[in-house]
């Protein structure tokens, strides 16, 4: 079986936005049961340093539509607008990313893999081929991104585990 870019990326990028479409979910329900304020989750954090549940929902969505738009443009600078501050803004974030990369044409990523594409934030620019962009940055941060919005509601009490995390696999049917 030969794995193209959109193989590489996109089906995984939709299983794990379904993933935090469910933690959406779970920390909206654990605040209901616990009687607290969606704000307190929506900016919690795991360090002071660090940005919160918001924006890490926010970024994983970012880093698999916002990155492909950058591949297609030539061009990706972090999109640095508010996140959502509800939890039906954050889910439909989430459900708009997911049905962007439903919507995308295999070939049109594919066609990605050799597109000059530079990382631009500030100062900072960063050449990389369209491949080792979605593949050796984006993809990184994608991941990152799910993986601290789960350790945050995991961090707050919420009852997830890695199931959760890990969404619908797609399992040979």
């Amino acid at each position: 079986m030969t794995l193209s870019l959109y193989d590489a990326t996109i089906p995984s990028n939709i299983q794990i936005l379904g993933a935090v479409d469910g933690l959406i979910g779970k920390a909206e329900a654990y605040c209901a049961e616990q009687g607290i304020a969606p704000a307190d989750l929506i900016e919690a954090r795991l360090a002071p340093d660090m940005l919160p549940f918001g924006y890490q929902v926010k970024a994983t969505v970012e880093h698999a539509v916002g990155a492909i738009n950058g591949a297609r443009s030539g061009s990706y600078s972090p999109n640095l607008d508010p996140w959502p501050s509800d939890f039906a803004g954050l889910r439909a974030k989430v459900r708009e990313g997911i049905e962007a990369l439903k919507a995308l044409d295999p070939a049109e990523v594919n066609a990605l893999a050799d597109r000059d594409t530079e990382f631009r934030f500030g100062e900072t620019a960063m050449p990389f081929e369209g491949a080792d962009f979605l593949l050796s940055f984006s993809q990184p941060n994608f991941y990152f991104h799910a993986s601290t919005a789960y350790a945050i509601l995991r961090a707050k009490g919420v009852q997830i585990g890695k199931r959760d995390f890990m969404g619908m696999p797609r399992i040979k049917r």
